[in-house]
């Protein structure tokens, strides 16, 4: 579904795990779940990762992340909430308009991409499709691609859980629900698929956006 509609799987999938089990405990069970994924991405991928990339964004992203973690278990919920409408909305904003990032031409600059997104995943479990294109602008393409973005947010996801423990936000329900999504993502992207192929690309894409604008509008009404 991610790739068709433009949207990360995590955007979609945030929503209903607020819905559930509220922002306090989506957003770790999130990051488990989510650090499954990448972790199997990063293995099939490993030949070719970009190394030098990784650790220019993981110097902006280790400190950024931890920062995050540590204001997301301080910060009140009702704030948190707004705040995650709010960029759900900015979300579907930003894929209705089809605007574009800036270029990274230089692997130094990886280091603030880092910082920034580490920040945002860490208070909102996720930065939606905003990354990807800075890692296919630096001309990474294909295995490349895939496996050093893969790692660079595995490295996150494993800084926030750290944040995330240390604020006793890593219960054993939160370990086992996010577990258990991680095959089931796997599983839910090839449901996707052959729910896409069998309607219009651009309705689908259309109701995903239309599902996240009044997710965000719900959470900025109840926060």
């Amino acid at each position: 579904m991610a790739a068709v509609s433009g949207f990360g799987g995590a955007a979609i999938l945030t929503p209903a795990l607020v819905a559930f089990f509220g922002m306090r405990d989506a957003v770790p069970i999130l990051t488990v779940a989510q650090l499954i994924g990448n972790g199997s991405r990063v293995w099939f991928n490993r030949r070719e990762i970009d190394w030098a990339v990784v650790r220019w964004y993981a110097l902006g992203a280790i400190p950024l992340a931890l920062l995050g973690g540590t204001l997301f278990a301080r910060a009140p919920f009702s704030a948190l909430t707004r705040v995650l409408g709010g960029f759900l909305i900015a979300l579907v904003i930003w894929h209705r308009t089809g605007r574009t990032l800036p270029r990274v031409r230089s692997v130094r600059s990886f280091a603030g991409v880092g910082a920034i997104s580490s920040f945002i995943s860490a208070l909102l479990g996720t930065v939606g499709p905003l990354t990807a294109p800075l890692f296919l602008s630096y001309g990474l393409v294909k295995g490349a691609y895939i496996g050093t973005e893969a790692l660079a947010t595995v490295i996150v996801h494993l800084t926030k859980l750290v944040a995330y423990g240390q604020a006793s936000l890593l219960g054993a329900r939160t370990l086992a629900v996010g577990l258990a999504l991680g095959p089931t993502l796997v599983a839910g992207s090839w449901v996707g698929k052959q729910v896409v192929d069998r309607i219009p690309e651009r309705a689908f894409v259309l109701l995903i956006d239309a599902v996240l604008l009044v997710a965000g509008l719900l959470f900025l009404w109840r926060g």
